[in-house]
């Protein structure tokens, strides 16, 4: 069998590393478009606060580890079309411009996205940056180190943006985090927890200006400001992470798309054309929790995708449908920690589910603990009204209390109730937990219980 696989990140080199390991003798090709191999956006900002060994080892893989399993990687090589019914790819090697053709019995898409630039006057100007990939890595950690930067304009609350604004606030800049909706992080957390994570920011020295639309840049040559209706908040830098945009303009006419740019497949991930598969951040996924398709951009999501894909790849009809994906995720945010996953209010308003949510507080430990770092810590329960199934659920604390996220995930995935949840068996120890653990808590309170 042999297999080519477009993009060499999360999605395709967990194809790589399946195909290589379970498909004793395939050929395996792997067209990678960009020059490293590949990177981990999602670890910038731990190499920005110096918190890595360096910044080549921030990455999934290095070419090297699919090659000694008998695989092919070939960076600068950008695919310019294929041809299913020839089963044959188009590739351009960017180094030297020579094009060449190669042929496929499967073919997997894992173009993943770019970061989406805004359309507004002087997007082009010096000193606008996006926060992804390698390059712009090296250029952000040089501008932190650079006096002349006082001022930066983040623009977006989600995770890129909040992780952006929290590396340079902490080197001394004054930062201003603009977004469209009206809480930082608003699509991720519900108002409870963004309500009690907004005064962290003011407190380290990151104005927020939400519900703002922009529109320009100013300056000549380098960017000096960002244009709002409410006037022009100064920027010696500008970072960019106002979402995503599916690298799928190449694919249009050869396989089906949505509305949006994204790949559509059907629910093995297969696509339009016979025996090609599409993975990662480029296809919208289906939601376990809701039912429905929704775009989830994980290194985890992509990977789960492609294990399932290599489980069935050779397979004339599968019979074993993709489960879906929860979209869990966790940041911190300062001294806080966060987790979430399945259903918050934004995305179930977005994928028209209905959630009813339950809000509970308490310490971490009983309350007779008290030298041993026990803080208030937050749970927001997610569910159905009328089954009382779990649909979605978000942790935090100053203690690192994100692993509970895993739980709910599972929760979620197998179907459990707030009752299943109210009552089970998890271990006390009152220098850990306590005797009804904190997310049988959560789900009794849910229930309207006293608490005991």
């Amino acid at each position: 069998m042999k297999v080519i696989i477009i993009g060499a990140s999360h999605g395709g080199h967990q194809s790589a590393l399946e195909l290589l390991d379970k498909h004793q003798g395939a050929d395996v090709t792997i067209y990678e478009k960009g020059d490293f191999v590949s990177f981990l956006s999602c670890g910038m900002q731990l190499f920005l606060e110096d918190k890595v060994s360096g910044v080549d080892d921030v990455r999934n893989f290095r070419p090297e580890d699919i090659e000694s399993r008998g695989g092919k990687v070939k960076s600068q090589h950008e695919v310019l079309s294929f041809d299913a019914a020839k089963k044959e790819v188009t590739v351009k090697n960017l180094a030297t411009d020579e094009i060449v053709t190669d042929t496929y019995d499967k073919l997997i898409l894992s173009s993943g996205v770019t970061p989406a630039a805004l359309s507004v006057p002087g997007a082009d100007k010096e000193n606008v940056f996006f926060m992804r990939g390698r390059a712009w890595a090296l250029k952000i950690k040089e501008k932190m180190q650079d006096a002349a930067v006082k001022d930066v304009v983040v623009i977006g609350s989600g995770y890129i943006g909040v992780e952006a604004a929290e590396v340079f606030a902490k080197v001394g800049k004054h930062v201003t985090i603009i977004d469209m909706i009206d809480d930082v992080l608003g699509n991720y957390l519900d108002k409870e927890l963004t309500d009690i994570l907004a005064p962290v920011f003011k407190k380290n020295n990151i104005d927020l200006a939400l519900g703002e639309t922009i529109s320009a840049f100013t300056g000549d040559t380098a960017v000096t400001g960002v244009e709002t209706a409410n006037g022009v908040i100064d920027a010696d830098l500008v970072i960019v992470a106002a979402g995503v945009t599916p690298n799928t303009t190449w694919l249009e006419g050869l396989v089906d798309l949505e509305p949006r740019g994204q790949i559509k497949v059907d629910a093995y991930l297969r696509t339009s054309a016979p025996d090609v598969y599409a993975v990662g951040d480029a296809i919208l996924p289906l939601s376990i929790a809701s039912g429905k398709h929704a775009p989830v951009a994980l290194a985890s999501s992509a990977r789960r995708e492609a294990r399932y894909v290599i489980r069935n790849i050779d397979k004339a009809t599968p019979t074993e449908t993709f489960r879906g994906v929860l979209g869990t995720s966790a940041l911190s945010v300062f001294d806080y920690k966060f987790a979430m996953t399945g259903l918050n209010n934004f995305t179930a308003e977005r994928s028209g589910a209905r959630v009813t949510g339950s809000f509970f507080t308490d310490t971490l430990r009983p309350s007779f603990v008290t030298n041993d770092g026990n803080t208030d810590v937050y749970v927001k329960l997610n569910f159905d009204a009328d089954t009382h199934k779990i649909l979605g659920g978000q942790v935090m604390s100053t203690y690192d209390v994100t692993a509970h996220i895993n739980t709910l995930a599972l929760a979620i995935t197998t179907g459990l109730t707030l009752e299943d949840l109210a009552e089970a068996d998890f271990f006390f120890q009152p220098g850990f937990d306590r005797q009804w653990s904190l997310l049988n808590l959560a789900a009794q309170a849910a229930l309207g219980e006293t608490k005991f």
